[in-house]
């Protein structure tokens, strides 16, 4: 996968994920649905629409939906799945709370080197191999 999430803020990549997991579960992704997901005003969200369309990650015409570009796509899933792999560890591998393995997950997810990302990833995958499935 060729990313460059590295150049893409934290709070961007918030947005990403947010617009990614709305979209999975309705297709129709608003504003509206954006600032409750996140808890941020409707004002928030449409500044940083504008900054993901500048960036091309996202489109949306004048009072429509939300989409992700398929660049956009792409960075959103990888959001996700740092997210989503941060979180199982620190939940199955270091038992820690589910409350806190998804803030420390959320944090974790935006500084991770690609490297130690790929590390963790091989790690997950034999571990969960050696545990017979973490679900």
């Amino acid at each position: 996968m060729n990313t460059t999430t590295s150049k893409i803020s934290a709070s961007s990549q918030d947005y990403l994920e947010a617009i990614y997991e709305l979209a999975q579960k309705c297709r129709l992704v608003r504003s509206i649905d954006i600032a409750n997901r996140l808890g941020v005003s409707r004002a928030s969200v449409n500044r940083a629409i504008g900054v993901l369309k500048e960036m091309g990650l996202v489109t949306q015409e004048r009072y429509s939906d939300i989409a992700l570009t398929e660049k956009g796509l792409e960075e959103a899933a990888y959001v996700t799945q740092r997210h989503q792999v941060l979180k199982d560890f620190l939940l199955h591998v270091l038992g820690v709370s589910e409350e806190h393995a998804e803030k420390d997950a959320c944090r974790m997810e935006h500084v991770i080197t690609k490297e130690t990302f790929q590390k963790l990833c091989a790690f997950m995958e034999d571990w969960n191999t050696r545990q017979g499935g973490i679900r």
